[in-house]
């Protein structure tokens, strides 16, 4: 029997709740601009944010940490988890509605009326919550408890968020502050474990000949030991001298493990310098924080090495290629326009970290040319990917 002859055209149907990466990814990618142009008009032009229970960057932090990144790790692990357990993750209704209580945090966050924040906070913490239970679902059913390691950074970031509402509502009083900063180190040691398990086997694949990466037992349990103590520290004790220390560690553990992920062939793919990239500037951000012991610069600076450059940059070069293989299309052949987008998000990255150490009279120009560069890049891969999440897989598959 001949093999079936598969329609060259695709299905013209809306899919975007088909599969978690799906609303997810387009939510947190169009955010990411409106929130940046907000945060640029406010801090960099001096318009009036219209949040009034927050400073506002404690709102631009807030969403940055709590919007964009949880939305790109919903993504990522409502699409991972079904294939690690088997089990199918949350489609069609459960999750739109997953996905409007967390636009409706971000919506209401804006309203400026004290009591419209209340109802904010009360979305943001239901879509954690309602995630983190969407992810547990199939990894206690499938029994797979080495999961535990995912799930339980999940459920820490939902407490994370609930501290800094404690803060907000005046009921803790370094909340705020001790909830947005455990949410980054959070999401770090969420990127870590996860490019652990995916990186490797990216690279693997992807860069057309045989090679065999070296991965180290010890460089995989050190790292993420040695990140709780220096959130423990940095945060909770602001102990200089071992956030120093802790964060000299790091730099040497990371540098280590990905001179061990190094292949020629990387540079060749944006697909995986782009993700190769992303990873040096989380080295950067220890290096800067190791050094700003002596006070050498603003500590907004290691900072945005870790959230713009690092989470900013691993989370983009992976939903670039998430969306590709999800959807039926040849990872191998990326789009051309994502050289572009990577390229410009780097370089806002190095504008933003590096530039302002190098020329600080001009830190304020240099943001607000990096704010530019981000939005640009998130408009240009919208630009290519829009469709691609609302459309359905070009092989007729489901998902």
């Amino acid at each position: 029997m001949p093999p079936p002859i598969l329609n060259s055209q695709p299905i013209k149907q809306f899919s975007l709740f088909e599969l978690g990466f799906r609303p997810f990814f387009l939510m947190a990618s169009l955010f990411s601009i409106i929130a940046t142009v907000i945060w640029m008009a406010t801090y960099t032009f001096g318009w009036s944010l219209p949040v009034t229970e927050v400073s506002p960057i404690a709102w631009h932090g807030h969403e940055m940490v709590f919007g964009y990144s949880t939305a790109m790790i919903a993504g990522f692990l409502l699409t991972a988890v079904r294939n690690w357990t088997g089990v199918p993750t949350i489609s069609g209704l459960p999750l739109s509605l997953l996905a409007l209580s967390w636009l409706l945090a971000r919506t209401l966050m804006l309203s400026n009326s004290p009591l419209l924040f209340e109802w904010a906070a009360f979305f943001d913490i239901l879509f954690l919550l309602g995630f983190a239970l969407a992810v547990i679902h199939p990894v206690v059913k499938a029994k797979q408890w080495r999961q535990t390691a995912i799930v339980s950074k999940v459920i820490l970031l939902l407490l994370a968020n609930v501290l800094y509402y404690l803060g907000a509502f005046h009921i803790v009083d370094q909340g705020v502050s001790w909830g947005l900063y455990s949410g980054v180190y959070i999401i770090m040691a969420l990127i870590f474990t996860l490019a652990r398990r995916v990186m490797p086997f990216f690279i693997e694949r992807g860069v057309g000949y045989d090679v065999k990466l070296k991965n180290w037992s010890i460089i995989d349990s050190s790292s993420l030991i040695f990140l709780a103590a220096l959130w423990i520290s940095d945060v909770f004790f602001k102990e200089a001298l071992l956030t120093a220390l802790f964060s000299l560690a790091l730099a040497l553990i990371h540098s280590v493990r990905l001179w061990g992920w190094h292949t020629r062939g990387i540079w060749k793919k944006p697909l995986l310098w782009v993700l190769f990239l992303g990873y040096c500037m989380f080295i950067l951000g220890f290096m800067l924080t190791a050094l700003n012991f002596f006070t050498l610069y603003p500590t907004t600076i290691p900072l945005h090495a870790f959230t713009y450059g690092g989470i900013g940059m691993m989370t983009l070069g992976m939903i670039a290629r998430i969306s590709l293989g999800h959807t039926g299309r040849n990872i191998n052949e990326p789009p051309t326009i994502l050289i572009w987008v990577f390229a410009i998000l780097f370089l806002g990255a190095l504008i933003r970290v590096v530039m302002p150490i190098l020329l600080p009279s001009a830190y304020l120009h240099l943001m607000g040319l990096a704010q530019v560069l981000w939005v640009v890049a998130f408009i240009l891969f919208l630009y290519r990917y829009f469709r691609i999440f609302i459309q359905p897989r070009v092989d007729g598959a489901p998902g």
